[in-house]
């Protein structure tokens, strides 16, 4: 699974549908509209990032 915002191949499944990026440390869902892109804050908390197709 390649990453939809660094397209880097160090990826890991977290979820159902949701993986993490290792090299740009965003998690993303894979939905049949597109991929949804989520931020990690320091805190831990996510923030969207977007919904790209």
């Amino acid at each position: 699974m390649n990453c939809p915002v660094c397209k880097g191949k160090v990826t890991g499944k977290v979820g159902l549908n949701q993986y993490y990026c290792w090299d740009c440390c965003v998690e993303f869902r894979l939905f049949k509209e597109g991929v949804q892109v989520n931020e990690i804050k320091e805190d831990g908390s996510l923030a969207a990032f977007g919904l790209q197709k």
